[in-house]
């Protein structure tokens, strides 16, 4: 196979298996989908999901999340992990929003990329799946597994990103890196990962990894 048929080969496979890509983090709107997105970082969706109501009963809007202290809401957030950075980034995040953009999550990398705990690949997400405009979030599955298909060297989240961005086409960019991260979890992953029940990699895997 080409790289070309290759890349056809990936986005024909994740149809097959994830026609539906239903957004792995609870939230209502866009101000609720970031708070999720920063908690999300080194955990789980599953462990977000189940601290986020505990968080959004008390505050689900940056005004009454202001009227929080950056304890109370670390003391909620802290079984997440990296509660201390997390709990202040809110608080921050939600103070920059009222003051600067009218208590609204504003629709462009860098308005986002600009405020505390919120980096390029929390942005992408939320541009991607609150604002439906083409990004394409490197997480870590997609990282592993754009290595594994040999689609990237993968010296970086920031390469891997790009290399992505100029094979798969961008009307499919959404929905795509969500369909990669559902692979990556139930067939090619990091753990206790078995080639054979992996199709992707099996069929088009860079050599070094199928050895």
């Amino acid at each position: 196979m080409n790289k070309a048929e290759k890349v056809q080969f990936v986005i024909d496979t994740l149809e097959e298996l994830y026609p539906e890509t239903p957004i792995p983090l609870d939230h209502k709107d866009p101000y609720t989908l970031l708070i999720a997105v920063l908690m999300s970082a080194q955990s789980t969706d599953a462990r977000v999901n189940t601290i986020t109501p505990l968080l959004f009963e008390k505050a689900d809007n940056p005004y009454d999340m202001v009227k929080l202290t950056i304890d109370q809401i670390r003391d909620i957030i802290k079984p997440v992990g990296l509660s201390p950075m997390k709990s202040k980034g809110i608080h921050g995040l939600s103070e920059i929003l009222i003051n600067k953009h009218n208590g609204k999550v504003p629709i462009s990398f860098e308005d986002l990329e600009e405020l505390p705990a919120v980096g390029h690949k929390t942005a992408s997400v939320v541009m991607a799946q609150a604002f439906n405009i083409p990004a394409f979030p490197v997480d870590t599955h997609i990282h592993r597994l754009m290595y594994r298909w040999n689609l990237t060297n993968g010296k970086n989240v920031a390469q891997t990103e790009k290399d992505a961005k100029r094979l798969f086409p961008k009307e499919l960019w959404n929905k795509l890196h969500l369909q990669i991260i559902y692979y990556g979890r139930e067939y090619s992953p990091a753990r206790g990962w078995k080639v054979e029940n992996d199709i992707i990699t099996k069929t088009i895997g860079r050599k070094s990894v199928l050895k």
